[in-house]
């Protein structure tokens, strides 16, 4: 007889406001207890050191995490000149100091080499795995792996505040940009050295600001005994951006049981979000090659 999972059986997606010092699984894991969820995960882990948006997703929605780490991000980050760690943030080392000699004019030329599609090497102290670990654990042990750049794209590169040797950006970027690489390798283009003092995520995707919730507030809601579900954000809020199909009862009950439905105007190829006709979100389909609707993600009804 297999064993009862423990907690509830509950699907949704809460937008964390993570606070400082908390590593993103222990914020998970501590959210995870107050909601007493069966299962959930973060989708893009933010350093112990930075705060703001962490996307969680419970139950069914973990199936659709995977389009909220592909997504754009954006950050406010403080880098100050001068000192440089072997993190490439102030919970490291310091490994060189150099004077500052930087006038905001040369900064803004230095930026332009930052700005739209460019090539960065991860940082050893980054979450990226190798062989199965964590980067970070290998720099922990003073092991340097050797990384491959990889493509990023940056959006908007914003200079909001250069005073006493200090720097404040705003960064819209692609998936798998390490704002600390930028700042680090900033302030090598500077020939001064520089690392992250504050990082602060705005956004993820299109999700709006105002609905972030902290550790906190989730905490006295439970105190005063209000239902924590209401923080929930839709498990399909991660997809709006697909096209949707509607499906009548008879095809949304084959199509629930892992079978491909005709539906017409399709793009061989094309994901698509799916529903019922009482609007119930069933899952995403892939576009097949009879030009039909073939499940890939479903979600099972609880």
């Amino acid at each position: 007889m297999a064993r009862r999972k423990k907690g509830r059986p509950i699907s949704g997606i809460l937008l964390l406001d993570k606070p400082q010092g908390l590593s993103s699984n222990a914020a998970l894991q501590t959210v995870k207890r107050l909601f007493d969820a069966q299962k959930a995960g973060h989708t893009g882990a933010l350093d112990p050191l930075a705060t703001g948006m962490l996307p969680l997703c419970f139950g069914e929605a973990t199936k659709f995490s995977q389009f909220l780490l592909d997504s754009d991000k954006g950050y406010r980050v403080i880098g100050k000149l001068g000192e440089r760690t072997d993190s490439g943030d102030s919970t490291g080392e310091v490994i060189e100091t150099n004077s500052v000699d930087v006038s905001k004019k040369q900064l803004e030329k230095a930026l332009e080499s930052f700005r739209g599609d460019i090539m960065q090497v991860p940082s050893m102290f980054s979450a990226l795995k190798h062989q199965g670990q964590p980067l970070y654990k290998y720099a922990r042990k003073g092991i340097e792996i050797e990384r491959d750049a990889r493509p990023i794209t940056v959006y908007e590169l914003d200079l909001l505040r250069f005073e006493n040797n200090e720097v404040e950006l705003f960064v819209e970027c692609s998936k798998g940009t390490y704002i600390r690489n930028i700042i680090d390798d900033l302030g090598q283009a500077l020939g001064c050295g520089a690392h992250v003092t504050l990082l602060h995520r705005e956004f993820v995707a299109d999700y709006p600001i105002e609905d972030m919730v902290t550790i906190e507030q989730l905490e006295n809601d439970r105190e005063q005994g209000l239902s924590l579900d209401q923080h929930f954000l839709p498990i399909d809020s991660p997809i709006l951006y697909l096209k949707s199909a509607e499906l009548d009862h008879e095809s949304a009950g084959y199509f629930s049981h892992g079978q491909a439905i005709n539906y017409p105007d399709l793009n061989e190829g094309e994901l698509i979000r799916v529903y019922s006709e009482d609007q119930e979100f069933l899952g995403i389909a892939e576009v097949d090659d009879q030009d039909m609707l073939a499940p890939k993600r479903l979600v099972v009804r609880q």
